[in-house]
């Protein structure tokens, strides 16, 4: 298998709100690929986070992608409001979307990559019928909700199943991890195929500052 190039996607969800803009500039001159915003609506999961608003606050601030996860009831409703944001990616949850391929099809409409995430209990064989319409698959490796959380490790098996749909089918499709993952953790998620590692609290709380903790994740990932 030919590993996909290593992206680092830092969760702005651990970073200190009180200076958003400036730890979004520090993470980018670490090297960060890219800027993962995970927006909760309190009903599809247990917390309440960010909006548009923040989404195009944090692109003024920077050059990198915004990867925007949509922790929501009802995507529907807002993926235009997201791309107009800025987002160059949303993913959507196959659990929220009752017309996933429609959801999908509109996210590419407004000119983002698209994405569809998987809790910790849904097969990967839910998103086999939507292959070609997806540009990222986002395995979440705890449950949504809460960052700072324990790495599921029954999730891998996941990944690899998942990295496996897509090559057979011939698809570009980036695999994405979202949950627990650190120096302990990321090897063995690229291990499986995954390639864009979304990761909060081992990077913004790390005890030498952001850049320590983005070069902490790609020394672990070479290691590999």
């Amino acid at each position: 298998m030919t590993r996909r190039p290593l992206k680092i996607a830092p969760s702005i969800l651990a970073a200190d709100f009180a200076c958003l803009g400036d730890q979004v500039v520090q993470a980018q001159a670490a090297g960060a690929d890219m800027i993962h915003i995970d927006v909760m609506d309190g009903r599809f999961v247990p917390n309440i986070t960010m909006g548009p608003l923040v989404v195009q606050a944090v692109a003024r601030m920077t050059r990198l992608p915004l990867d925007v996860h949509l922790m929501i009831v009802e995507p529907e409703r807002y993926i235009n409001h997201f791309a107009e944001s800025g987002a160059a990616a949303i993913t959507v949850h196959v659990e929220a979307c009752p017309h996933l391929h429609r959801s999908l099809e509109q996210i590419k409409a407004a000119g983002c990559r698209a994405g569809v995430a998987l809790n910790p209990h849904t097969p990967a064989e839910s998103i086999r019928e939507v292959l070609g319409l997806i540009n990222q698959i986002n395995v979440m490796t705890v449950n949504p909700g809460f960052g700072g959380q324990q790495f599921i490790r029954a999730t891998t098996s996941k990944i690899s199943q998942l990295r496996s749909m897509v090559l057979a089918g011939g698809h570009d499709i980036d695999i994405e991890v979202d949950g627990g993952i650190n120096s302990q953790t990321i090897a063995a998620v690229q291990a499986c195929g995954a390639n864009i590692m979304v990761a909060g609290s081992c990077i913004f709380k790390h005890a030498d500052g952001i850049a320590a903790g983005i070069a902490a994740l790609r020394r672990a990932a070479d290691a590999t």
